[in-house]
């Protein structure tokens, strides 16, 4: 099964199989209704220090990676138990920001996908 980061405000789409919402904020402008989630986990979403500071200035995406890639190895068990999802149906991890490849989902992505091979 995928692993994929999609913009919320993207259509929902069959291929996304379970959507979460990876954002401590709910986005600006987006109904429950239009967003279509399976669930809304703010625990994986970087904390809000580290996301004021990285502030989505590309030449900070190295240090915030490393910084948030810190924050999510508190939350194992959350991070197994998404990897458990993705390996029975597609899972589409979901953000607000404009910036496509630098954003958190993207680091997100790459920890499920590591994880899921080292099992």
């Amino acid at each position: 099964m995928k692993i994929k980061t999609k913009r919320i405000y993207e259509e929902p789409d069959a291929n996304d199989g379970y959507r979460i919402l990876t954002d401590r904020l709910w986005p600006r402008g987006m109904t429950k209704e239009k967003a279509h989630l399976d669930e809304w986990n703010k625990d994986i979403a970087p904390s809000s220090g580290l996301r004021k500071w990285f502030g989505h200035k590309a030449e900070r995406f190295d240090e915030f990676s490393k910084h948030y890639l810190e924050e999510l190895g508190q939350h194992n068990e959350e991070l197994e138990r998404l990897v458990k999802i993705s390996e029975k149906k597609n899972l589409t991890l979901l953000y607000a920001a404009k910036e496509e490849k630098i954003n958190h989902t993207a680091v997100l992505k790459g920890k499920i996908e590591e994880m899921k091979k080292s099992l």
